[in-house]
């Protein structure tokens, strides 16, 4: 995060074309949490002007990784596909796509990278793409930009506790899907 806000400091007037450039390349790259820019984007820009820019650039780096994805991976289908969620979404189209994609973007645990790809192999419009992602991202992101505020609120010592404890949690879910990878 101290990159990327280093970055928009000295970006000068520029600071805001280079938060959103960076959300856009997050989002393109597609497995990045989105956290660092939006923690970046509240602590030099303060929270309403940071959730705000960090809102834009999300909806911004969601259009266009559907478009490149679109373009670029028709013929790309990976494991995720499988999911019952993810198989509704890329046969479904209009008013049903529309729902679909709104309630994916409502689930905390499905990576928005794996949404923007399925709905991109998938017969859904741009138009339903950005009204579905506009209005589902936003719960996710106040939770996400409320956390991160306190969190750069939080004293040195639980700050250190969390990243552990992230740390911790990471690991152990890397084992068990390694494990589970061992046994298939």
């Amino acid at each position: 995060m101290d990159f990327i806000s280093e970055a928009l400091l000295s970006s000068g007037p520029f600071s805001i074309a280079v938060s959103l450039v960076f959300n856009i390349l997050i989002s393109v790259l597609g497995f990045i949490p989105s956290v660092f820019i939006t923690a970046a984007n509240i602590s030099v820009f303060g929270f309403e002007k940071g959730l705000i820019l960090s809102y834009i650039g999300e909806i911004a780096g969601a259009v266009v990784s559907f478009w490149l994805y679109r373009k670029g991976f028709q013929t790309f289908k990976p494991k995720f596909m499988k999911n019952r969620w993810v198989k509704k979404l890329q046969k479904s189209q209009g008013f049903h796509a529309f729902w679909v994609i709104l309630m994916l973007r409502l689930l905390p645990f499905i990576p928005s990278g794996a949404i923007n790809l399925t709905a991109a192999l998938s017969r859904t419009g741009m138009m339903i793409f950005f009204l579905a992602t506009s209005i589902g991202k936003l719960p996710a992101l106040l939770v996400e930009a409320y956390s991160v505020a306190q969190v750069l609120k939080a004293s040195d010592d639980l700050r250190i506790v969390l990243i552990l404890l992230i740390l911790v949690i990471s690991v152990v879910y890397h084992f068990n899907r390694n494990k589970k990878k061992g046994r298939e």
